[in-house]
């Protein structure tokens, strides 16, 4: 998954050749699952019919403030194109528009479009070598740069008028992945490595037969997808469940055992900057394995259980300058008892859901939780959906790591 998912992508399209590369840069936002909507200057409209963006987009596409084959002559809002969008992307950006944006120049819709976003604008130059070497055109992109703007770099090749030079516009897959990399590196956790578990672990009795409990994953998935869109490189390490992430930022490391998980976290612990484990391990696990499947023989049968690893106290025990957070699911005493695996377990923080709380626990989308800090600081939270509990489980942590 992008870090572009869901994020709305205004493109402006000016009137250059390039162009007709433009349908290609749209297919590509909505296959990176950004939401799309184009704005075309009134000449753009001579390389690339409005119909073929709208299409691709699945949006109208707006090329003048009102529709003239629109009998009711409604406004197209540009303040209001300008304030939905997270990124503005000129792509084609020819120099007479960046001339006119440098200026201020505002006598199309795109234009005022530009001057009305609050948000950071990219733009992709095209033009002819004479062109775009003209010291108009570098003043042009000084001014723009100099405003905040991000502009992304031309290429060298053979250009329209058949000269061999600067001023080819970046290729749509260049300009997604600038776009991308840039979003990233502003991010908090640009840089920064996050452990993460999930899920349960089954704990197998036979070759058919397991002691597993009732968790989905869900909630250490929504943190791992939380962490990612901060700019986290996460690895997540997750037992058996139905739960799927696609996100550029993560790496999924099955495992099926809490033996297993503890091999897992071990082998990438020091490695990282955050840790997060909140997976539901067994606590204990079958003492003898049997190779072939138990017969039902005997009217009672016995199983003798010794204890699984305590990963997130082995964890505790070596941490160095890892931000260690850790999950305790409790049923009663709860505030008591986390806060003793708080300090026994030596975690920068523990999360605290209990079982008596309607809609908390396995098996369900939401949660209810209460953050417990190694300051002894206690943050309640009301119910909210499993995304939102990552959401703010991240921006705990970030406010601890800053403080």
């Amino acid at each position: 998954m992008s870090i572009l998912r869901d994020k709305n992508i205004l493109l402006g399209i000016t009137a250059g050749i390039a162009a007709y590369k433009s349908a290609n840069l749209v297919r590509l936002f909505i296959k990176a699952g950004a939401n799309v909507k184009v704005v075309m200057t009134p000449a753009s409209k001579d390389f690339i019919t409005p119909l073929t963006l709208s299409t691709l987009s699945k949006n109208p596409v707006y090329s003048s403030f009102v529709d003239e084959d629109d009998a009711s002559q409604v406004w197209n809002n540009h303040v209001e194109l300008g304030l939905w969008a997270d990124y503005f992307v000129i792509a084609p950006a020819t120099a007479n528009t960046m001339a006119k944006m440098a200026n201020g120049v505002c006598d199309n819709i795109l234009l005022a479009t530009y001057l009305s976003a609050k948000c950071p604008v990219y733009f992709a130059p095209a033009m002819d070598l004479d062109m775009y070497k003209h010291e108009s055109t570098k003043t042009s992109f000084e001014k723009l740069t100099s405003y905040g703007n991000k502009m992304i770099p031309a290429g060298t090749g053979e250009l329209a008028s058949g000269l061999v030079g600067e001023g080819r516009m970046a290729e749509p897959e260049d300009i997604v992945s600038f776009i991308e990399k840039d979003v990233l590196s502003q991010l908090p956790l640009n840089g920064k490595k996050v452990l993460i578990t999930a899920g349960p672990t089954y704990e197998a009795l036979d070759p058919v037969r397991f002691i597993g409990n009732h968790s989905s994953g869900k909630m250490g998935f929504e943190i791992a997808k939380a962490a990612a869109n901060l700019g986290a490189e996460v690895i997540l390490v997750s037992g058996p469940t139905h739960q799927t992430i696609t996100h550029i930022q993560v790496s999924v490391k099955p495992v099926v055992s809490a033996e297993e998980m503890y091999n897992e976290v071990h082998k990438h612990f020091q490695s990282v900057d955050i840790a997060i484990l909140s997976a539901a391990v067994a606590d204990y696990r079958p003492k003898n394995v049997a190779d072939q499947k138990i017969k039902k023989k005997d009217a009672t049968f016995s199983i003798e259980l010794e204890k699984t690893k305590d990963i997130l106290k082995s964890l505790g025990e070596i941490k160095n300058n890892q931000f260690l957070v850790g999950f305790a699911l409790e049923t009663n005493n709860e505030l008591e008892h986390a806060k003793g695996k708080l300090k026994s377990k030596n975690l920068d923080l523990i999360v605290l859901n209990s079982l008596q709380d309607k809609g908390a626990g396995f098996g369900v989308s939401t949660n209810k939780v209460t953050f417990i800090t190694s300051s002894n600081d206690v943050i309640e939270n009301s119910l909210k959906s499993k995304t939102e509990v990552a959401e703010d489980l991240m921006q705990q942590i970030l406010k601890q790591l800053n403080a």
